[in-house]
């Protein structure tokens, strides 16, 4: 959600920061801009739209300079115009970006009218640059100046901050909304990201909660919450540039969804040998306090919570361990009842979700036996604060609808999910099978990316339509949710996931002749639930599409719809493996609706704001 990339170099950095805004152009936004200092002047160039629209204003108006700072933003105070738009300036003397929301930018925004400050826009951004304005009246240098207005901030953010009086500094600051310090030569940087910056650095250190930079082109010194000065480790980042392209495909979603057989590949490479799990790979003394748990609290948001799902009838059908899932921002507004010996488990891709981060120090006052992640992003605020880690090797994930996040999520947890089983008394000789099978997910994924054909040619029936539900019985019940989520992220239909036992107590109602019906139909012990359920779909004249394992038998005589089988390799990876169909089929209906696949209409990648 948002994006920030500044620069302080010996060249101009105006096309460094437009390359940056467009390598975060997966978090969503719906305007762009940037500032730079220009001679002795501050220069700002704003837009609303994409990118584009941004590079075609400096086309027409060119400035440069050698600092600056850039945002995309995605709107929370007021609408989406060019006045709201970031960067937020202060008497042509102080500029500002800002990711996240300030929860007391009213009462500030009355306190700095008193002082004389007119507000041009309705953000609560335009506070922050009126407030370090007025602290630089008062003798402050910036860095202090910022110092102190940030400990005036309520809510999350993650700022970067320049000032006309003292050329060559960026000052950026985080809470709760991640910040990086790109690490050049003769050239630093701060970006939302890695991404915004890899074309410029691979080398990178991670702010923590509470942090403030100050960069010049020759310098970077970080600051800890109390003032004192601090040291960041230094990471070398094995991300590409390559790794953020297209390349052939035609949207990052299409790409990102042939990339799960490598994605899961990787997951789970290093991490089983023999049809046995590798010890230690969740941490060190991990197995200390896995054998303690006897609950399991999942926290989640979106995919991830749809993937935390189908864990929890991993986890008490295999394990025999009693499991709670909730979404993040429910959680962190009740009062939880934690039985005793839990383990509290947050998913999560980015690792910077706000909600999920919030549940997370909101589950540390309640006892937890600890706390386990699931995460892409390795130097991630979730990753960091977490006791025990499991890395889904998904690599850079730009499509804001997820994708091999969800697959990847599914295999990190059916690693954890077998380990809990053997050690609360799983039988070797199933303990052995269902590792072998999950080792062979990588191939079943990439057999069911070979009907997409299909698929394309059965998404021409989607295109007109408004409404679509979607069936699963058990472990596929989340994969329904899953289904009719992608669907109606990036194609604009209407879509439900159901329970397909539940279709009889309301849903079938909607059922006719113009509502599809798409049924994830796996060989287990519901099949033949199943099939009644899909008998009522066609009793009432409904259009029927059914995915299904490649040994059941479905009569599909006389049905309108289509049966698509797939080889689902078994109970414990069938949620993976049937995902991948729904995926491509909501792919081609967005394609052939001609929607924005990679960038949907109101969404953002990263949700780093409540």
């Amino acid at each position: 959600m948002c994006g920030i990339v500044a620069a302080a170099a010996e060249r101009d950095v105006v096309p460094i920061l437009i390359s940056g805004l467009k390598a975060l152009e997966y978090r969503g936004y719906d305007s762009a801009g940037l500032s730079v200092l220009s001679g002795e002047e501050l220069a700002r160039a704003r837009t609303v739209g994409k990118v584009r629209e941004l590079e075609a204003r400096l086309e027409s108006h060119p400035i440069s300079g050698m600092t600056g700072i850039a945002h995309t933003r995605w709107a929370t105070h007021g609408v989406p115009n060019e006045v709201n738009a970031h960067p937020h300036v202060s008497i042509d003397s102080v500029s500002v970006v800002h990711n996240g929301i300030i929860e007391n930018h009213v009462a500030l925004r009355e306190e700095l009218k008193g002082h004389g400050y007119r507000f041009d826009s309705d953000t609560d951004t335009e506070v922050i640059a009126h407030l370090v304005h007025h602290l630089r009246k008062q003798g402050m240098d910036l860095r202090s100046a910022v110092q102190a207005a940030i400990q005036r901030l309520h809510g999350a953010f993650a700022i970067a901050v320049m000032s006309r009086d003292e050329p060559g500094h960026v000052i950026g600051a985080r809470r709760g909304s991640p910040l990086v310090v790109g690490i050049g030569i003769g050239e630093n940087f701060l970006g939302s990201d890695v991404q915004a910056l890899i074309k410029v650095t691979n080398q990178f250190s991670y702010l923590d909660e509470g942090d403030l930079v100050e960069i010049t082109r020759n310098s970077i010194q970080v600051y800890d919450l109390d003032g004192n000065r601090v040291e960041r480790r230094v990471h070398t980042s094995e991300l590409s540039a390559d790794a953020v392209e297209r390349g052939e495909y035609r949207h990052y979603m299409l790409k990102e969804i042939f990339e799960q057989p490598r994605a899961v590949a990787d997951t789970l490479e290093g991490r089983i040998a023999s049809d046995r799990i590798l010890p230690n790979i969740f941490g060190v003394k991990s197995d200390e306090l896995l054998r303690r748990v006897r609950h399991v609290q999942i926290v989640a948001c979106g995919t991830s919570y749809h993937a935390g799902m189908v864990a929890r009838y991993w986890l008490e059908g295999l394990a025999g361990i009693p499991c709670s899932i909730e979404v993040a921002s429910e959680y962190r507004y009740r009062q939880a009842v934690v039985p005793a010996d839990s383990l509290f488990l947050a998913i999560s891709q980015s690792g910077e979700t706000a909600d999920t981060l919030a549940a997370l120090r909101e589950g540390r006052q309640h006892g937890y036996l600890g706390s386990f992640a699931i995460c892409n992003v390795p130097e991630s605020s979730l990753v960091r604060e977490s006791d025990l880690v499991l890395m889904t090797r998904a690599g850079p994930e730009i499509g804001v609808a997820s994708t091999k996040a969800f697959t990847t999520q599914l295999a990190a947890l059916a690693l954890l999910v077998l380990e809990l089983a053997r050690m609360n008394g799983l039988a070797e000789e199933r303990y052995l099978r269902l590792v072998n099978d999950l080792s062979t997910l990588p191939r079943r994924i990439a057999d069911a990316l070979e009907l997409a054909p299909q698929i394309a040619e059965l998404a021409e029936r989607f295109v007109h339509k408004h409404h679509a539900l979607f069936l699963g019985r058990g472990v596929n019940f989340p994969v329904a949710l899953e289904g009719a989520l992608k669907l109606k992220e990036i194609s604009y239909i209407h879509a439900e996931g159901y329970p397909a036992g539940e279709l009889k107590h309301g849903p079938l109602a909607l059922v006719d002749e113009d509502m599809p019906v798409i049924a994830v139909a796996p060989n287990n012990q519901l099949l033949e639930k199943l099939k009644s359920n899909l008998e009522e779909v066609r009793a009432r004249g409904g259009e029927l599409f059914v995915i299904a394992d490649d040994e059941v038998r479905i009569d599909s005589d006389g049905v309108r719809g289509a049966l698509i089988k797939v080889n689902s390799g078994g109970n414990l990876i069938a949620p993976a493996v049937f995902t991948v169909p729904l995926q491509l089929l909501a792919y081609h209906v967005a394609v052939l609706r001609g929607t924005d696949v990679d960038q949907p209409r109101n969404l953002a990648k990263s949700v780093t704001v409540e």
